[in-house]
């Protein structure tokens, strides 16, 4: 089997603060270095009710209500976060070598979940990450192009939307 070499990750929680808020969602799918899909991951983590409904306010929120009702209607049907951590250890075992590049976009703000609620998950990562949004910011401000994805806001539509987005700016490079 092809080792993969990339493990793009996506996750959605309460908010995007590592100190106060949680993950909610866990979408992973390694690929190797082509961008090809070698396998997925994908739990819900069991947020206590009373946080979410603190923390999951304000304009985002609110234009985000699908996904907001979707996310608090999961929630019952969560793992523990330790638990979730174990199942992402075991597919970084079935999936990868010794080296294991995290991807996504924006993932330096995933990271800091990854690094608060998974520090034996983070422990297996290295310290370099590839960050889709660094190219968009490239490609946008320098080159006036801009790439549309849908923003669904569930983690693994996002990541396949941060594959294609990828793959779409490296066509510039051929």
């Amino acid at each position: 089997m092809k080792k993969a070499k990339l493990l793009w990750v996506d996750l959605e929680m309460t908010g995007l603060d590592p100190e106060k808020d949680k993950i909610l969602e866990v979408a992973a799918i390694a690929t190797d270095m082509d961008l090809k899909p070698i396998a997925n991951y994908e739990a819900v983590v069991k947020v206590d009710e009373k946080l979410m409904k603190e923390r999951m306010i304000g304009d985002f929120w609110e234009k985000n209500k699908r996904s907001y009702d979707a996310l608090m209607a999961q929630n019952k049907d969560g793992k523990p976060v330790k638990t979730v951590e174990k199942e992402l250890l075991t597919f970084l075992k079935q999936n990868f070598g010794e080296t294991v590049y995290l991807a996504g976009n924006s993932i330096h703000q995933d990271r800091k979940f990854i690094e608060r609620e998974m520090p034996e998950l983070n422990s297996k990562l290295h310290y370099r990450m590839l960050d889709v949004s660094a190219w968009k910011i490239y490609f946008e401000n320098a080159l006036n192009h801009k790439f549309v994805k849908p923003e669904n806001h569930r983690a693994l539509d996002d990541i396949n939307g941060s594959i294609e987005e990828l793959k779409w700016y490296l066509t510039f490079l051929k």
